[in-house]
């Protein structure tokens, strides 16, 4: 799996350095969303609508958003974030840094297995799904974490958020993992 992966990083990365790397704007990669994939993908749906995932739901690889945070590629989308809101670009800024933080440069998902790649460094572990967690913001807003053990002591826990609330493949584009950045008593 180590070689599929590697093979599939490096074409992603050639596809990533011949394009700029920016955060999403109001642009698709497949499907409309429905009007409630859509709330959802906004932190509104009910908690009987969450629906158990699958690790598969995820499977690709998975660059950290961190390094386009610290060099200021998204800082176009905080700037349009602190037009709508009560926060400074600054705040915004720093409130990410928390959120994103991380050593991990990539995370490849295939048939249960995740790989993390930290350097020149990977760890790989077979995750079995234990359930979801639904996670409720002081604004009112919502998300649903994914919740996976490991198959062996390397990274005993991992959640994957999700702007998707129901299985989709459709959906991926719009996920956020959180996979690394999560803080230990937030974990599942």
């Amino acid at each position: 799996m180590t070689r599929k992966i590697s093979a599939l990083m490096l074409g992603v990365s050639l596809v990533l350095a011949s394009s700029q790397a920016v955060a999403h704007g109001h642009h698709s990669h497949g499907p409309a969303l429905t009007e409630a994939e859509q709330k959802a993908s906004e932190g509104i749906f009910a908690d009987q609508d969450v629906k158990d995932r699958a690790l598969s739901d995820w499977e690709g690889i998975w660059q950290s958003v961190n390094p386009y945070l610290l060099n200021g590629d998204l800082d176009p989308v905080l700037e349009q974030k602190a037009k709508k809101a009560g926060k400074s670009v600054a705040e915004y800024r720093e409130y990410y840094k928390k959120g994103y933080a991380t050593d991990v440069d990539q995370i490849g998902i295939e048939d249960n297995v995740m790989e993390f790649h930290v350097g020149k460094t990977v760890n790989a572990c077979r995750y079995a799904y234990s359930g979801y967690k639904i996670l409720t913001y002081a604004s009112g807003k919502k998300a649903c974490a994914t919740c996976s053990n490991a198959s062996r002591r390397i990274q005993k826990r991992r959640s994957l958020f999700s702007l998707a609330i129901t299985p989709s493949r459709r959906a991926s584009p719009n996920i956020s993992i959180s996979l690394w950045a999560m803080s230990p008593r937030k974990r599942c």
